[in-house]
């Protein structure tokens, strides 16, 4: 099940008593955590217990909530308790929207499936496994940091473990509406192309795409695989757009279940180095965002964290946002998309990943069908990113060339890319090189001048060469300041903000030479949390690249940037 928003669901949020397993040793059959067993009798002598221990709440990150977790990277099992009416019509789905890295997840003792992968949603068919009245629904977490994970060891932002996204135990059909795709043919805005998958016994019937607000009404069939392909006429609309983000209510309609959505329509294409939405021009003015709020030192997870951190966005005059570096909660794109901003999403295949291993590409693919998945009828989104700052070898090129290939065969309608940073430079001219920029769609920049590479001649401005015919977005660029600091302003291992203002006005002047330029996004909204970054003075465990403080304080290159996107970028 992809869709659930508008399903009979019961939410599971709320308060979890936990085991906090340091040395994980509550899979063992002497500890069997997961069979959360009691003393019967006068003998019986179990070490382990729920009741009486910490609670944590769900959604949420452990390490933020007890300061014992701060630092924590290990297991901690999680038990809920929940009721249910059963009925013979209905099938029911646990629903995990992430867990963040490793789940094992028990019903009534017995173990049900297991996923790794900490920002994707999944889930798990217990129709047969829950029971009339309450129920016991055990899940370990285990965030621990791993070689062969992705993302690997080594990553620059906090690694938040825990049930950090909502739970729910959705009902539906014993034939459902597994899957629909419903946007506008990548040649054609005049056309709707897509599909609805129907999942059980009764596989072929009738369907219904109606959207009342444009009375459009489409029947097909679903053939003998419950799938149906759409492809009709769609004249008479609003495209979606940053000035006006209009969504029309979408209803799909099966012999046996029905669903109804909020739904965007819009083309995005690129024509030589230019980036085309609904057919015109448009210069992204973005900004990278980390999923956190740094203020309460914790992962976002509430509608009031989405809204915060995006509203933000908008005040600094931005277009569209960069959620790095892994795909943020559905409910973030979704706000997003009623903003009218538009939406770059990203797997967390970073830095360090060992493209040599054998089970990457398994792992790789099922994060990259669960994110397009989730979020394709997502209007906002506008792009999916595979990769950040990863180096050119044999396996890394084939791993990143494959995955482009499996995110056109299952969207045809975005744009494709990766972020890259490497980049060789010749006095003054700085020349794109990766080869991989031959086949994405467009070409992602990380460069940081003036902060990890010098400026060239102090006399001469920066040209940037390309023998790529593509758009050029720079996804990264700036450099690190503390807020209020302003000594020695000339130097860049003071963290001063006059240093980090001259950055980005040295930056911006550059961009207006380069006509190949598309989209501009400073690296980034508001300071995080790195634990790497040690720092004593300046740094003390956070990247301080934000052009916010870590208390939300507008650092002096808020506003240049603010001006830049807001009176120089129309």
């Amino acid at each position: 099940m992809i869709h659930i928003e508008g399903r009979q669901s019961s939410s599971l949020n709320g308060l979890w008593n936990v085991i906090i397993d340091p040395f994980d040793a509550g899979s063992g059959d002497w500890a069997a955590y997961y069979k959360d067993r009691k003393p019967l009798k006068n003998t019986d002598f179990v070490e382990s217990a729920f009741e009486g221990g910490p609670q944590l709440y769900v959604p949420g990150d452990f390490n933020s909530q007890l300061p014992e977790l701060n630092y924590y990277e290990s297991s901690i099992w999680y038990k809920r308790s929940f009721n249910v009416q059963k009925t013979e019509d209905r099938r029911f789905f646990l629903h995990f929207a992430a867990i963040n890295y490793k789940a094992e997840v028990y019903l009534n003792g017995s173990k049900i499936g297991e996923h790794e992968g900490g920002f994707t949603p999944f889930q798990f068919e217990v129709t047969d496994l829950l029971k009339g009245g309450e129920n016991s629904l055990i899940v370990k977490v285990n965030n621990q940091r791993m070689k062969d994970g992705i993302p690997g060891l080594g990553f620059d932002w906090f690694n938040y473990g825990g049930i950090t996204r909502d739970v729910d135990l959705v009902q539906t059909p014993k034939t459902y509406i597994k899957d629909y795709f419903i946007q506008l043919a990548q040649h054609n805005e005049n056309t709707i192309d897509g599909y609805v998958s129907l999942d059980g016994p009764s596989k072929e019937q009738d369907i219904e795409i109606n959207i009342p607000e444009l009375h459009v009404r489409f029947k097909t069939r679903t053939d003998k695989e419950g799938k149906a392909i759409l492809k009709f006429p769609f004249r008479k609309k609003t495209l979606w757009t940053p000035e006006n983000p209009k969504l029309y209510e979408v209803r799909v309609s099966a012999e046996t279940d029905h669903i109804k959505e909020q739904i965007g329509f819009r083309t995005i294409k690129v024509d030589g180095t230019n980036i085309l939405l609904n057919g015109k021009a448009i210069f992204l003015k973005g900004i990278n965002i980390h999923e956190e709020v740094p203020q309460r030192r914790s992962r976002a997870y509430s509608e009031s964290d989405y809204q915060m951190l995006l509203e933000w966005a908008k005040d600094l005059g931005c277009n569209y946002v960069r959620l790095v570096h892994y795909p943020h909660h559905e409910k973030m794109v979704k706000m997003a998309e009623k903003m009218g901003l538009m939406v770059w999403e990203e797997l967390p295949i970073y830095q360090g990943i060992d493209f040599t291993n054998a089970d990457m590409k398994e792992k790789m693919n099922l994060m990259l069908k669960e994110m397009i998945a989730r979020d394709k009828n997502r209007a906002a989104t506008i792009i999916w990113s595979l990769s950040n700052e990863t180096y050119s070898s044999p396996p890394r090129d084939s791993s990143l060339t494959a995955l482009y290939y499996l995110a056109k065969s299952l969207d045809n309608t975005r744009l494709v890319t990766s972020a890259f940073n490497n980049m060789r430079f010749e006095g003054n001219k700085a020349y794109i090189e990766d080869k991989l920029n031959s086949l994405m769609d467009v070409m992602a920049i990380n460069q940081y001048l003036g902060w990890y590479k010098p400026w060239p001649e102090t006399d001469k401005e920066v040209e940037w060469i390309s023998k790529f015919n593509k758009p050029l977005i720079f996804s990264e660029f700036g450099g690190e300041a503390v807020f209020g600091n302003n000594i020695d302003p000339n130097r860049a291992s003071s963290w001063s903000e006059d240093y980090l203002a001259d950055i980005y006005m040295r930056q911006f002047k550059m961009f207006k030479n380069i006509p190949f330029l598309s989209g501009a996004t400073p690296w980034l909204l508001v300071d995080f949390r790195s634990p790497g970054r040690a720092h004593p003075i300046y740094q003390k465990g956070w990247n301080r690249k934000g052009l916010l403080s870590d208390r939300g304080e507008k650092k002096k290159a808020w506003y240049i940037v603010a001006d830049q996107f807001i009176n120089n970028f129309n």
